[in-house]
C-alpha cells in the first residue's frame, strides 16, 4: 500500500520523487530504492535519490535554512508535513524508512528522535551525521551515550537551535547499540557530502516501541 494511503487522515497525499536529475548515492540506493518514506528536514541542495515526503517543523519559506537552500540551489524543498521531527503525526509503522541528514545533532534529546523514527518506520532509519572533526564542531568533546541517556531520562526539550551533540562514527554507533538499535551499515566519511558519516539502522518489527530497549 502506498505511503499516502497509510499515513494519518488529513496529511498531505503527495509523494515527492526526488530521483530525476539527482546524483546517484550508492548507499541510499542500496537500502532505500523502491521504498517510500519520509525525510526529516530535506534540503534542495542536498537532495537524495529517494521517494519521500518532507517533514519540517516550519512551513514558511523565509527561515534561515530555506534562505540557504535558495542561495545554494536556487530553489527550496517543498514541505509536505509540518511537525517537529521528534513528534511525527504518523501512525506506527506507516512508512518504509526515515531519512535524516545533518538533522539529529539539532535535537536536545537525540534518543527520543531515534525512537520516534523507529516507531513510524517499517524497514530502515538512514541517518547522516556531521563528524565532529570535519565541521565547525572540531575540538568539542564527543557527546557520550551516558550523557544522552541522562538527557532522555530527564525529558530534555528546548527551542534553542544549535548543535546539541557531536559524534564520530564509533560514538554514534555505540549510542545506537546502547538503546538497542541494530546498525547494519556505516560509511565514514559519507560519500554524499563528505563532512559526516552515514549510519543505516534496520528496524526490528518485534521491538517494543517508544522506550529504550538495550541489547
Amino acid at each position: 500500500m502506498p505511503l499516502r494511503e497509510r499515513v494519518a487522515s488529513g496529511l498531505p497525499p503527495r509523494l515527492r520523487s526526488r530521483l530525476p536529475g539527482r546524483r546517484r548515492y550508492e548507499l541510499a540506493t542500496r537500502y532505500l530504492e523502491g521504498l517510500q518514506g519520509i525525510e526529516i528536514g530535506a534540503s534542495a541542495h542536498n537532495a537524495f535519490p529517494v521517494e519521500a515526503l518532507n517533514v519540517d517543523r516550519y512551513g514558511e519559506s523565509d527561515t534561515v535554512y530555506k534562505e540557504e537552500e535558495l542561495r545554494l540551489a536556487g530553489r527550496i524543498a517543498e514541505v509536505d508535513i509540518v511537525a517537529p521531527g521528534d513528534r511525527l503525526p504518523l501512525p506506527d509503522k506507516s512508512t518504509d524508512f526515515v531519512l535524516a541528514s545533518h538533522v539529529i545533532e539539532h535535537f536536545p534529546d537525540p534518543v527520543a528522535a531515534l525512537l520516534e523514527w523507529e516507531r513510524v518506520a517499517r524497514r530502515y532509519l538512514f541517518v547522516v551525521v556531521p563528524h565532529r572533526d570535519r565541521t565547525f564542531d572540531a575540538g568539542r568533546p564527543i557527546t557520550g551515550a551516558d550523557e544522552l541517556l541522562e538527557r532522555h531520562a530527564a525529558g530534555l526539550r528546548s527551542e534553542e537551535d544549535r548543535h546539541w551533540s557531536v559524534w564520530d562514527c564509533p560514538s554514534f554507533v555505540e549510542l545506537c547499540r546502547r538503546i538497542g538499535l541494530e546498525v547494519v551499515a556505516t560509511e565514514d566519511p559519507d560519500l554524499k557530502v563528505g563532512n559526516g558519516f552515514a549510519v543505516v539502522i534496520a528496524v526490528d518489527p518485534d521491538r517494543p516501541l517508544g522506550a529504550v530497549q538495550p541489547d
